[in-house]
């Protein structure tokens, strides 16, 4: 059965992660990079935009491979390489850009603000203020 850590971000930069495995889980299975998925999986008020993941290993899912076998690629750059200097290539092994049972982290984006998605009222900074007041 599959499990994931979905990673969900929004546009400020916010950030929040979730496992979810069973029925939910499958959800994802066999969706590729910038498929739409339904947030209820997470708990979220709209749609999640998938934006990439990675394997048991660390490979990162590129979105010019497709399916969901792994590939070595000769990178100049982009995501799974950083080169350190002008012109450095090297071969770098990625996985494909479909989510299947081999993947472990999935990156999502949800529009607007995750708080509101999950229906948070209040940033977490006012909640801080309110455990100083009862001291």
């Amino acid at each position: 059965m599959a499990e994931f850590k979905i990673v969900v971000g929004d546009e400020t930069g916010d950030t929040r992660q979730f496992d979810v495995d069973g029925q939910d889980a499958n959800r994802f299975i066999g969706r590729e990079i910038g498929d739409e998925v339904d947030g209820a999986a997470v708990g979220a008020d709209g749609d999640l935009t998938l934006t990439g993941g990675s394997d048991k290993a660390g490979r990162p899912m590129r979105e010019e491979v497709p399916g969901v076998e792994l590939k070595e690629l000769l990178l100049e750059g982009g995501v799974g390489y950083k080169p350190s200097r002008d012109g450095e290539r090297k071969r770098v092994t990625v996985r494909g850009r479909q989510v299947s049972e081999e993947t472990v982290q999935i990156n999502a984006r949800v529009e607007g603000s995750i708080a509101a998605a999950l229906g948070e009222d209040e940033p977490e900074e006012a909640d801080a203020d309110a455990d100083d007041d009862e001291e």
